[in-house]
């Protein structure tokens, strides 16, 4: 996993697929674009641009001069157990572009189930919640948490259901977690 906060400048050299945070909204940002990286967490990066905080996927990393990020791998004949380790790996590459942290330290992971198919493919479901029922970034998080999941090999689908029973409250967070962000 890697973490880093930044202010490494960028150039777009393409037109890129962004996300507006915290609004959630989608938006391109053309080729010539300039700014800054913030964060660059699980492949994926916030960068500042024009006084504004976009997302950019970790598959469109190419246009700011970044590589992509290598899919997850199996072993041959991978357990059910197998591939819902590598699932709470995937959750740990998922981060909230405003908080530094991954959402399984962040208390937003409350289930994550591996369900064996025919044919050896497999469903995940996961159970999740968000930091704030209001959050504009959730539909983009939980977008990021299902095609993460769908990566894994044998996994044909991955589901999400949100939920804000029980509401977050900073306690759900790792230890190392709120040390991270200075909550003690």
């Amino acid at each position: 996993m890697s973490y880093s906060r930044t202010s490494e400048p960028v150039k777009f050299v393409r037109d890129c697929d962004v996300v507006m945070v915290p609004q959630g909204e989608a938006v391109t940002l053309p080729a010539g674009s300039t700014g800054y990286i913030t964060q660059a967490l699980g492949g994926s990066y916030t960068v500042f641009v024009e006084g504004n905080l976009f997302r950019i996927a970790g598959h469109d990393g190419d246009a700011i001069g970044k590589a992509p990020i290598p899919k997850p791998e199996l072993p041959e004949g991978a357990s059910d157990d197998d591939v819902e380790l590598l699932a709470w790996n995937q959750l740990r590459t998922c981060f909230d572009p405003e908080i530094p942290v991954n959402i399984v330290d962040l208390g937003l992971v409350y289930d994550c189930h591996v369900e064996h198919r025919e044919e050896g493919t497999r469903r995940i479901m996961v159970r999740m919640t968000l930091t704030a029922p209001g959050c504009g970034m959730g539909e983009v998080l939980v977008q990021d948490v299902r095609s993460k999941l769908e990566l894994i090999p044998t996994v044909v689908e991955a589901d999400v259901d949100l939920s804000f029973d029980p509401p977050w409250t900073q306690a759900m967070m790792t230890e190392a977690a709120r040390l991270q962000v200075g909550m003690f």
